[in-house]
């Protein structure tokens, strides 16, 4: 599937991602990779004794999650240029291994640039959603996509 330009955004428009199961693995290994090994991450015997009682994944494995998921929408293969910013970002509910996400994308803006009409800023609110349907993380990205005038050529 090729990537939307940022003419083809508009406002408003929502997209959905397919599940993903946030696995045992995954925190295993993200755990290894960032260097955070807090217990409530890899001690289960830890997270029991705990008011949450179990372990969790990594808030920021959930947000690189949200990224990969983003991409397996594909509303921006081939088509952005660069990630801009994160925004706003929020942590709200906890995600448990076993627990299955999905993300939902909300257009908040979309504007080609007025000085390099070849491309254009767009700002989608990324919901991140368990099983329940509830929101465990939100904020906003921030992505420079090509418009149609830098392919036209």
């Amino acid at each position: 599937m090729a990537g939307k330009y940022i003419d083809d955004f508009e406002v408003g428009q929502v997209d959905h991602s397919p599940g993903r199961t946030i696995t045992e693995t995954e925190v295993v290994t993200y755990s290894w990779i960032s260097g955070d090994t807090n217990p409530m991450h890899t001690d289960a015997e830890h997270a029991k004794k705990t008011p949450i009682g179990q372990r969790l994944a990594h808030g920021t494995l959930c947000l690189s999650v949200c990224t990969g998921l983003s991409a397996r929408i594909g509303q921006l293969d081939g088509t952005a240029i660069a990630a801009l910013g994160i925004d706003e970002w929020k942590f709200v509910k906890p995600v448990f291994i076993g627990d299955t996400v999905t993300l939902r994308t909300t257009v908040v803006t979309a504007r080609i640039s007025s000085t390099k009409p070849d491309r254009g800023v767009l700002v989608r609110r990324m919901d991140l959603l368990n099983q329940d349907g509830d929101v465990v993380q939100t904020g906003l990205m921030t992505t420079l996509v090509k418009s149609r005038l830098a392919d036209a050529s």
